[in-house]
């Protein structure tokens, strides 16, 4: 199973998955999504906009490369894989 890793700021709204090793079968990083969505209901809309797009400050890595398909999130997940899911902050 793929390990997947939060940004801290997520764990703000989905306290039930902090400190919670988080492993998901998924072949694809759009069935990531999916099965988080499973594990914390709401947690696939922080993610992706209401087209199911990548928001344009989320970054997902897989293996320490950013995901190039930002738009079906078709790019590949093995087994083994780490998963990083990063939110950037902004404001001022």
């Amino acid at each position: 199973m793929s390990r997947v890793h939060l940004t801290r700021h997520l764990y703000t709204f989905f306290p039930a998955l902090e400190g919670q090793i988080i492993d998901v079968d998924a072949a694809t990083a759009r069935q990531v999504v999916e099965r988080l969505e499973a594990l914390a209901p709401g947690i696939a809309f922080y993610i992706c906009d209401e087209r199911g797009l990548l928001r344009r400050h989320v970054n997902i890595f897989v293996d320490k490369q950013m995901i190039r398909d930002r738009k079906g999130l078709s790019d590949p997940v093995k087994p083994e894989s780490e998963i990083h899911i990063l939110q950037s902050l902004s404001g001022g």
